[in-house]
């Protein structure tokens, strides 16, 4: 410490955590209300959702668990249990999800399947319990470092972690479109590649794969585009953004601009930029 500087006080680190807490609950809060609306027309929305699952399983092929239980953190409606039980035969399966309606469409189509309300910033699992822990599209709506310490603390040596995630291409198209139409955020910023693997490094596991893929979602216009995101909950762009509607002249120009994006077919899209990471639990 050079002479003069002011030695820190203790309880400035303990002021910022309780704010990256606070600030985490509130995220979490309206992330749980928002897939909750969603809930009930999820599934049958939620097409590129199921692409990413059938592409992160394809990779997850070559790097099964040890034996023990598998965790489906951030579940869903649960579309991808019956997949993880057949696929790495009888065992344990946890479903956790933070949102409760999304848990009761699970459970009424799967009876007897053990599932629990939980946030994946803390898991209320014992440390080391799980083999494994599947997570696809859960991690870009959390606190990517904060979540990743928290699947290696449940994970025993060894255990595997496969996640798929959004990278920051993601509805590039809208970024481009909504670009200074005002000063809200219309699109969520998500972590790069590089960004994510080094957190994952440093939260305690080894990269055995990645893989990167551009999926699309289509529609007749924009707006069905809009909608058809708001259906699956992925329209959450963070606390900047626009509490009210646009008006008719900047949605215009708007709808304008995405004309750019219509294709041969004569519909328009938007990509999703999705990162694959195969992760071990470093001994």
């Amino acid at each position: 410490m050079s002479h003069g500087e002011r030695p820190a006080k203790s309880h400035d680190v303990t002021a910022g955590s309780e704010l990256a807490v606070t600030a985490t609950l509130a995220t979490s809060r309206r992330v749980a209300r928002r897939f909750g609306r969603a809930a009930a027309g999820y599934d049958d929305a939620a097409t590129v959702q199921r692409q990413i699952c059938e592409h992160l399983w394809r990779l997850a092929q070559d790097h099964p668990p040890p034996p023990g239980a598998i965790v489906d953190a951030g579940c869903g409606t649960g579309h991808w249990l019956p997949t993880l039980s057949a696929g790495f035969g009888e065992r344990l399966l946890v479903a956790a999800d933070l949102a409760p309606p999304m848990l009761a469409q699970l459970r009424h189509r799967q009876p007897g399947q053990p599932c629990v309300a939980a946030d994946v910033h803390a898991l209320p699992l014992a440390t080391g319990s799980a083999a494994g822990i599947w997570s696809s599209l859960c991690l870009q709506w959390c606190r990517a470092e904060s979540v990743l310490t928290e699947f290696a603390r449940v994970l025993e040596s060894d255990g595997m972690l496969w996640l798929s995630t959004l990278g920051p291409q993601t509805f590039a198209e809208l970024r481009e479109a909504f670009a200074d139409i005002d000063d809200a955020s219309h699109v969520l910023d998500f972590v790069g590649v590089d960004q994510l693997e080094a957190t994952a490094v440093r939260g305690g596991f080894e990269i055995l794969a990645h893989d990167r893929h551009r999926h699309v979602a289509c529609a007749p216009d924009l707006a069905s585009l809009l909608r058809a995101i708001k259906a699956v909950g992925a329209q959450d762009v963070g606390d900047n953004r626009r509490r009210s509607l646009l008006g008719r002249k900047a949605w215009r120009t708007v709808e304008h601009r995405y004309e750019a994006f219509r294709r041969a077919d004569g519909l328009v899209e938007v990509g999703y930029d999705a990162l694959y990471l195969i992760l071990r639990k470093r001994p």
